[in-house]
């Protein structure tokens, strides 16, 4: 009991951890880059740490790390206050996506080969910024248009993905989440912390054939 109660702890850390990292990336990390229709777009790495933080915690606490820390952001910044949540629930779908793919598909934490790994990285975090390429405009002219009653058309989706930002967003974070977490991997395990911090996404039968 008090070692689950420990491992929970340091979840719940890792992932204030991860919100803060979330947090910082966008707001110091980011490039603001206005788009056609009026909009602002940025290109960031802060969706790199949301996916990052979903392959060491599991989507769920991935996902919550990244909506937390990128609405915050998106509420100390003027530009952003009034999407943050439209922020806040995709990011925690591109944290729940990377992870379930990443943990309940691949089951990566059961696995050592470095060749397996890095394909389920890279296609975890392709699907999840992928999602997110998509979704992002439609989601945000539904959002505009029907909560913020703002004065957009169709128009809004293609002129945001025609402008590519969330495109070339996205294929950087896939770089970013693939080096970054092979070469974390390792070095959680050497200090005895990865197992603590996905306990909880290893499954129950990996655990008793242990």
């Amino acid at each position: 009991m008090e070692k689950q109660n420990n491992s929970i702890i340091y979840k719940i850390s890792f992932t204030a951890l991860m919100a803060a990292l979330c947090y910082a990336a966008f707001t110091y990390l980011k490039i603001p880059i206005p788009t056609l229709n009026g909009d602002t777009t940025a290109l960031h790495v802060g969706n790199a740490i949301c996916v990052l933080a979903a392959l060491l915690l599991g989507g769920e606490y991935g996902g919550l790390a990244g909506s937390i820390g990128m609405s915050i952001a998106d509420l100390m910044d003027p530009r952003y206050q009034a999407s943050a949540p439209k922020t806040f629930i995709l990011k925690f779908c591109i944290g729940f996506i990377a992870g379930y793919i990443a943990h309940k598909v691949a089951h990566i934490n059961e696995h050592n080969e470095k060749s397996y790994i890095f394909k389920w990285t890279v296609i975890s975090s392709a699907v999840a910024l992928g999602f997110n390429v998509i979704m992002d405009p439609l989601f945000g002219f539904v959002f505009n248009k029907f909560y913020l009653k703002m004065d957009v058309n169709a128009v809004s989706i293609i002129t945001k993905i025609s402008a590519g930002v969330t495109t070339i967003n996205a294929i950087a974070c896939i770089i970013v989440v693939t080096v970054v977490y092979t070469a974390l991997r390792p070095a959680l395990k050497k200090a005895g912390l990865f197992g603590i911090i996905s306990s909880q996404v290893i499954s129950p039968k990996a655990t008793a054939a242990k």
